[in-house]
């Protein structure tokens, strides 16, 4: 495979002891993520270069506290570019959603101030392929993962719909080295306009109604329902807005309309996990 030296962390998939996928970290492992976000936020910024990828202009910043030296990932978008509204403060916000749902497939990501300008930081890891790179090169994943990998694709689909992400496209799904699936970019998520109230990005109803999300994993969906505006307020603190949570809020209703009808019609075994 062609390796990629892009973005970010390399987290995935371990939920409260339950496992989602047959790739996730350790409960310690998890555990870290506080660790991170401290160091994004604090470590010393020794140069930036532009990565050359994306509509908005993110810059590789490369850090350093003690003896230990990572790189980030910094994007500061706002307002209207290329005809779609972008914000920097939806990379954090889509973050703290992962985080509170238990997902663990978006990398650490803080506020950071660079070159006297507010942004998103993220944690960068090297990874080796996108889904674009792999359906392009006919590289198929491996067959005994396959199941596993689906599930993983369920899941972003069902997160992306919750949040409104129009911009996952196969060059931001991203693959390890092992097969892990990281989500990135998320500037261009938490719709608030009634097309994306009205309906979910995909799913049955969806506006890509031909990628389902045919099996999801309990612990994520008993936390869906749990969701409301104090949980979403207490997470996302003031990187959304009280409209951009309301619609939310739509969307869960809608997200977990299909998955109940899914669970009447195929039962709750072929659905859930």
């Amino acid at each position: 495979m062609k390796r990629k030296n892009f973005v970010i962390g390399c987290f995935i998939l371990f939920v409260a002891g339950n496992f989602i996928s047959a790739f996730q970290f350790t409960a310690d492992e998890i555990a870290q993520r506080g660790k991170w976000e401290r160091y994004l936020k604090s470590a010393k910024i020794i140069k930036g270069e532009d990565i050359g990828e994306g509509i908005t202009k993110p810059i590789r910043l490369y850090l350093e506290q003690g003896n230990i030296q990572k790189s980030a990932v910094w994007k500061n978008p706002e307002g209207v570019q290329k005809g779609s509204k972008e914000g920097w403060e939806y990379e954090i916000a889509a973050y703290k959603l992962d985080q509170l749902l238990g997902l663990n497939m978006v990398p650490p990501t803080v506020e950071r101030s660079y070159r006297m300008s507010k942004g998103s930081l993220q944690l960068w890891v090297e990874l080796e392929i996108s889904e674009l790179e792999r359906v392009e090169q006919d590289i198929p994943i491996p067959e005994d993962i396959v199941n596993s990998w689906l599930k993983t694709i369920y899941l972003a689909r069902a997160f992306d719909s919750l949040i409104a992400n129009v911009d996952r496209t196969q060059q931001n799904i991203r693959y390890t080295k092992d097969w892990r699936l990281i989500l990135i970019d998320h500037s261009r998520s938490f719709r608030d306009n009634r097309v994306y109230t009205d309906q979910l990005l995909y799913g049955k109803y969806g506006l890509r109604n031909k990628m389902g999300f045919l099996k999801l994993p309990r612990i994520f969906v008993k936390r869906l329902r749990s969701l409301d505006d104090e949980r979403i307020k207490k997470a996302v603190g003031s990187y959304l807005s009280f409209s951009e949570r309301k619609a939310v809020l739509k969307r869960k209703k809608l997200l977990l309309k299909e998955i109940d009808e899914m669970i009447k019609e195929k039962g709750e075994e072929q659905v859930l996990y």
